[in-house]
């Protein structure tokens, strides 16, 4: 079988997914899957040991009456398993109660079988038999600084979990309110790694150990101690594996934002959604534009061809931009409004892809 690309798109109203056999240029929906359930996260687990070789569907969807469950499918979406409300729950003597997944994220490559998941509240579980149940890793749950975590404006919740490619035990996450956090001894104890990164919003410290309201936290696996940030006004990037950060918003028209990603094939290429905020969060100018930097952070350059120039009162969420694995790969962005964009060539010219779905709330794309 030829291969071709898979686009999901997760929404508040359910789960789309698009195929694409020529490069991205014409695409296919399939949808909803999961109807009325809002979906927060998806993974598309390409890894070989998974699903008996299957590439494997994940989905954390959570309905308003039976909660919040990780849906399976090793068909590309034709068939799913039924979801288990339990799959991801707390132990009975936590007193807590899961109300979402936010993040699904796959282990590292010497982990074929691992899957972790980032709930509301703000907890990490783990998987390992490639997501069909999950435990909760006690040291993050534990930590002493719990109790000081405060929601944010969407809830207090994980939202970024990245597993270091090439050193077993060693994991960041990063939460809002709350900041980033890291351990290097499988979940064990966990530190705080937020030097750097500003809160405007307390004004008695702006630059206190953990409390920033982080949004979203990306890297690429040939540079893992590289790290980029955007968080609540400020994007920031760190080369020591997020021990310390330094501003990179220089550039952007805004230092706001939702998503930052990074390129599949170069370390140095990131890309970011500016938004005006915090009394009105949309692009400045009502211009939809998507900004790159091919330097690290340096310069940042707009990406507009073929997108709105005007009259664009809409955001981008932190999982709603994304880039695929091809050898050429494209850029990925939905919209609250329910409308998905395809940027070819990294970004240089735009399509709208589709239109009228839900508000979409995450974005996933991969070579199947």
């Amino acid at each position: 079988m030829s291969e071709s690309l898979l686009l999901a798109v997760g929404t508040r109203k359910g789960l789309w997914l698009g195929r694409s056999h020529d490069g991205g240029a014409g695409w296919e929906f399939t949808g909803p899957h999961h109807p009325m359930t809002g979906v927060y996260s998806v993974l598309i687990d390409t890894r070989p040991a998974v699903g008996g070789g299957q590439v494997r569907l994940l989905a954390g969807v959570v309905s308003e009456h039976f909660g919040p469950a990780v849906a399976a499918s090793d068909d590309l979406g034709a068939s799913w398993g039924e979801p288990v409300v339990a799959t991801v729950a707390f132990p009975k003597d936590t007193g807590a109660s899961v109300e979402r997944v936010w993040q699904l994220q796959p282990g590292p490559p010497a982990e074929p079988e691992t899957v972790y998941a980032g709930v509301e509240p703000s907890a990490l579980f783990r998987s390992g038999d490639g997501g069909r149940s999950f435990e909760l890793v006690r040291g993050l749950w534990d930590h002493p600084h719990r109790p000081h975590w405060e929601p944010g404006f969407g809830g207090m919740a994980i939202h970024t979990v990245l597993p270091h490619p090439t050193e077993p035990g060693d994991v960041t996450v990063a939460m809002s309110t709350g900041g980033v956090y890291r351990t290097t001894d499988d979940g064990k104890t966990w530190h705080a790694s937020n030097t750097g990164i500003r809160a405007y919003f307390l004004p008695d410290n702006e630059y206190p150990e953990f409390g920033q309201c982080v949004h979203k936290i990306a890297r690429h696996p040939a540079y893992p101690e590289r790290l980029f940030l955007q968080n609540h006004h400020g994007v920031y990037r760190s080369d020591d594996g997020g021990a310390t950060w330094v501003s990179i918003a220089d550039g952007l028209p805004s230092d706001f934002g939702f998503p930052i990603a990074v390129h599949p094939h170069r370390p140095e290429t990131v890309y970011a959604f500016p938004l005006t905020a915090d009394a009105m969060r949309f692009p400045p100018e009502g211009r939809c534009r998507v900004y790159r930097s091919d330097d690290a952070g340096g310069t940042w350059a707009p990406l507009g061809d073929g997108l709105p120039g005007g009259g664009f009162w809409t955001a981008v969420m932190r999982d709603a931009l994304c880039l695929d694995d091809a050898a050429e790969p494209s850029v990925y962005f939905g919209t609250r409004s329910g409308e998905v964009y395809v940027g070819r060539e990294g970004g240089a010219h735009w399509t709208r892809i589709a239109e009228h779905l839900p508000d979409v709330l995450c974005v996933r794309a991969a070579t199947v």
